[in-house]
């Protein structure tokens, strides 16, 4: 085991949670008991001084300006991505574009390259169990050029089938795969580096959905080798509304611009216009200039964590919630694959969801609730949905705890 940089100690979840001013609240009468984390995740102050800090002293548009504010501005902004960077392990900077989030990001793709590249009769592979945001992009593009967009199996536990992927693969014209990382749904981790090297032996590109994994383990896209991946601020302790597309040079080259505007521009004529170079291409207009600033505040705060630290105290998290649920009568867990990060969905015999999820909530535990955005693998299962209860690193033993103190009280009412 690597020892610890000398700035870095060792990883303590009651230290950590200090830094979270939201936990420190009731709800309901009840100390708050946060359990919604695969949907967003909370701030430490760090990221809230940032944003608040360039409002009160550098407020100013970027890049353009003659001016102190707008200096201060784009050197806060760019420095960003300069730290996205060496958080992604890209090769450039000017690999990562900023979006308003995953969603976006996938959109950027699925509209740039899927409408220069896409022919009739290509197919695009997704897993079953991914998000909406990674299956409609893909429908709408395959829509408009005729190409095909292909569930890839998975099993019962939540478990890919690279089998059944190597099969579709070697059936020809495949052009992307797009993966999740990890599901949201049901916290299975995909075994991305395989699905990128199947992807690419077959002449196909791949795109990692990144939102659920980059909050847990540390993402390296040159070791991935994938071809685009993408995340948002807001899933790994930034602000909300701003996000990435990190793309390998060649291919974001190679692509047109996804809108038009501002920034995005070098020369505008009524005679024609020539685009700016990357990553400038594909920002048209202001970005969230502040949401871009908390986000580099954000790797800040996960770069002076002990992450390895974070992550096994996530993982000894879920294990020791799961060993608690499996005692649970009438409890069902969803998702159980062998490798997962800190998500636990369930059902209760006879309880819908969301009856479950208000009279959590009642007590001070905030759950989710509903298909989370995975609708197809919800189908597949049989099930309208689930209770999900998503840990992270601020988490503790006594909010597991808490979570099952309140699930038998719901249990005697229901």
């Amino acid at each position: 085991m690597s020892e610890l940089p000398a700035t870095v100690a060792p990883f303590d979840a009651e230290r950590v949670r200090a830094d979270f001013p939201i936990l420190q609240q009731q709800v309901n009468g009840q100390p708050l008991v946060y359990l919604d984390n695969a949907a967003t995740t909370q701030k430490p102050e760090a990221v809230i001084q940032a944003i608040c800090d360039y409002y009160r002293q550098d407020n100013s548009n970027v890049h353009r300006g003659a001016h102190t504010l707008a200096d201060r501005a784009t050197q806060a902004f760019e420095a960003a991505r300069i730290k996205l960077q060496g958080f992604l392990n890209a090769a450039e900077s000017r690999e990562l574009i900023w979006t308003r989030g995953t969603t976006e990001a996938i959109n950027l793709v699925a509209a740039s390259w899927g409408r220069s590249q896409l022919q009739a009769g290509d197919r695009i592979l997704v897993s079953a169990m991914e998000h909406h945001s990674n299956i409609v992009p893909w429908q709408m593009v395959a829509a408009e050029r005729g190409a095909s967009v292909e569930p890839i199996p998975v099993d019962a536990s939540g478990t890919l089938d690279l089998s059944a992927l190597q099969a579709m693969l070697e059936a020809g014209r495949v052009r992307m795969v797009a993966c999740g990382h990890v599901s949201n749904a049901l916290g299975s981790i995909n075994p991305v580096e395989q699905i990128i090297a199947l992807a690419h032996a077959a002449g196909a590109f791949c795109l990692i959905d990144g939102a659920q994994a980059v909050g847990h383990f540390p993402v390296d896209v040159q070791a991935l080798d994938c071809d685009f991946y993408a995340f948002s601020a807001h899933k790994l302790f930034g602000p909300t509304g701003v996000g990435v597309l990190y793309g390998k040079a060649a291919l974001l080259e190679a692509m047109p611009p996804y809108q038009g505007g501002g920034e995005m521009i070098e020369t505008v004529s009524f005679a024609g216009t020539r685009y700016n170079q990357l990553p400038y291409k594909f920002e048209a207009g202001t970005p969230d200039i502040a949401g871009v600033i908390g986000f580099g505040a954000a790797i800040d705060y996960l770069n002076g964590l002990d992450r390895a630290g974070a992550a096994a105290h996530e993982q000894a998290l879920l294990a020791y919630a799961e060993e608690r649920a499996r005692q649970v009568p009438g409890l069902r867990l969803v998702g159980t694959a062998a490798h997962k990060t800190s998500v636990m969905s369930f059902l209760l015999e006879g309880a819908h969801p969301a009856d479950v999820g208000m009279l959590l909530d009642q007590q001070g535990v905030a759950v989710r609730t509903g298909n989370h955005c995975a609708q197809p693998i919800m189908d597949q299962y049989g099930i309208p949905g689930t209770v999900r209860a998503s840990f992270s690193f601020y988490n503790t033993r006594d909010d597991v705890d808490r979570l099952f103190a309140a699930l038998d009280k719901v249990r005697q009412f229901l």
